[in-house]
Formats: structure tokens, C-alpha cells, sequence
């Protein structure tokens, strides 16, 4: 992470704290807009379209260049994506890459923002308290129908929050019961460099360059329950592998 910031990097990180709360102000109108007129169809464009054009400008502002960089070639969705987590710098990078049919599983607190909580809503993101597990699957779960009757991907942090020990925290069951119900594949994803530019827990942030590593689906036809964790450690060593760290020995939660 980074350990200190200069004061043009200070100065970026505020304009882009208010470039972000002004793309969201601008935006959440038009959002209301666009679904009223198309009877609420419209709610994949908009995804798409309307992270990116609220993240781009944002990483710009911080002097952050953005590269997402696919492994093998794109997947149609439904699927489900996984993310590392470590760093505030995750809420623009998962928005700006504008995946398909995409929806994302966002921690509950975020809703005190009202902006968040309109938009989130309106476009029917997924909110879960993530410290009651039992709470946060059955949320999951009720999503079920939805998933599939509208080939919706999903986006989810195994880690849970960006708070936890190591490069990579120990990971929550939630994603993988979900591959095994739906029989979704997991699509791992590899943001290098969010942790490194971010300055702890904060908002503010270093200038550099942030990769976003789509890789190869990973088949879960064949998972079962029983093996679960088996499954789950198989996923999270290759965030290991990728993060260039030994495996660090934290239990699956």
C-alpha cells in the first residue's frame, strides 16, 4: 500500500473524491430518467455504460492509469466474478470495467449514502451485511431466480471486506455456494496494483498504473458441497500465485 503521498497526490485525491460525488450527482438523475422511459429495461445499459462513465474520470483525476487486460477470450454471462478486495480503490475499478449483464454484491453500509442507496437500488444491485453469514447466503440465495431469468452475472470479494489480514484475507463461502447452486462458472479477476496505490483504508490515493487481470473460467460443474473448501482454497491460491505471496495459511470462512 502506499506509505506516503505527495501534495499534488493530495491535492488529486480530494478533486477526485468531489469528481466522484458530482458523476454520481449528475448521473443518478439521468439513471431515474432512462428507467422510467424504458419500463425499467434499460437497467443493463445502464450498468455498463454508467460505471465506467463515473469511474474513468474519477482515475483520471487521481492520475491513475487503468488497463484491464483479458486472458483467454470473454465470457458470456451468466457468470461469476470474483474479486481481490484490499482497497477503496476497488469501488471505481469493478465500475469502470463495464462487464456485461453485470450486478454487483455490495457491502450493506453502503446504503447510508443516499446516493448509493437510489442508484444501487434502482438498478437492482445486491446489499448484504457481511459479518452475519448466514444473513448475507440467504440474501444471496434470493437472488436465485432473478440470476437466471435475466442471464445476469454477478460480482463478488470472497474476501468480504478490504480489512483483513495478509495480501489476500481468507475467503467467505458465499460466492462458491452460489457457483454450485446455479452452476455458474467463477471468472477470477486480478486488480494489481489498487493495494499498492492506496493509502491504507483511505480515499486518498497515489498516481500510477492499476491492471485488471480477467482470467479463464473456471468450470464448477462438477463441485460439490462436500468439497467446498477444497474448492475454495483451489480459487485462492491462484490469488496467491498472482499476488506473488506464500500461501498464508488463513482459514476459509
Amino acid at each position: 500500500m502506499a506509505s506516503s503521498l505527495t501534495p499534488v497526490e493530495y491535492l488529486r485525491s480530494f478533486l477526485a473524491i468531489m469528481v466522484f460525488f458530482l458523476m454520481f450527482a449528475i448521473c443518478t438523475p439521468i439513471i431515474a430518467i432512462l428507467l422510467i422511459l424504458s419500463f425499467g429495461k434499460a437497467t443493463n445499459f445502464i450498468v455498463e455504460n454508467f460505471g465506467p462513465i463515473i469511474a474513468y474520470p474519477v482515475l483520471w483525476t487521481l492520475g491513475i492509469k487503468f488497463n484491464v487486460i483479458q486472458h483467454g477470450e470473454p465470457v458470456e454471462p451468466p457468470v461469476i466474478y470474483t474479486i481481490n478486495h484490499s482497497s477503496t480503490l476497488d469501488l471505481l475499478t469493478m465500475i469502470a470495467l463495464g462487464l456485461p449483464h453485470i450486478r454487483f454484491v455490495a457491502k450493506w453500509e453502503l446504503q447510508y449514502n443516499p446516493l448509493f442507496f437510489i442508484v444501487g437500488h434502482l438498478t437492482g444491485q445486491v446489499f448484504i451485511q457481511r459479518k452475519k453469514s448466514k444473513k448475507a447466503i440467504s440474501k444471496l440465495q434470493n437472488t436465485y431466480d432473478r440470476l437466471r431469468r435475466d442471464k445476469l452475472s454477478i460480482m463478488v470479494a470472497p474476501e468480504g471486506s478490504r480489512k483483513h489480514p495478509g495480501i489476500i484475507g481468507p475467503f467467505k463461502k458465499g460466492a462458491f455456494h452460489m457457483a454450485i447452486d446455479l452452476g455458474f462458472p467463477i471468472v477470477p479477476i486480478y486488480f494489481d496494483g489498487n493495494m499498492e496505490l492506496s493509502l491504507e483504508s483511505s480515499l486518498l490515493s497515489k498516481s500510477g498504473t492499476i491492471n485488471a487481470h480477467i482470467h479463464p473460467p473456471i468450470d464448477t460443474s462438477n463441485w460439490k458441497k462436500e468439497t467446498l473448501d477444497e474448492h475454495i482454497q483451489e480459487v485462492r491460491q491462484k490469488y496467491l500465485e498472482w499476488a506473488d505471496v506464500e500461501d498464508e495459511s488463513l482459514p476459509e470462512r
